[in-house]
């Protein structure tokens, strides 16, 4: 049932985004180093920017887990307004 106010009491799966924002830094953070060693700069620095994007990221989940179910509801919390039962 759609309420209207879906925006405003959307959530994001942040534990799925934490381990996709760290299997990112392991990759960025593996290609930075790879293509460093082979001479390739371009790919280097390329994976240099997507690491640094991928940290900022990794920062902006943690610090939203940390402010607890303000921001990221347990399942115990609806989603959204629970509908007035009132004719």
């Amino acid at each position: 049932m759609r309420t209207g106010s879906e925006p405003r009491t959307a959530r994001s799966a942040l534990r799925a985004r934490l381990w996709l924002s760290v299997w990112g830094l392991v990759w960025a953070l593996f290609g930075t180093v790879a293509f460093a060693v082979v001479g390739r700069a371009g790919w280097a620095i390329a994976c240099g920017v997507l690491l640094v994007v991928v940290t900022i990221d990794l920062a902006v989940v943690l610090r939203r887990i940390r402010q607890g179910p303000h921001f990221q509801p347990g399942r115990d919390i609806p989603p959204y307004r629970p509908p007035d039962d009132r004719p």
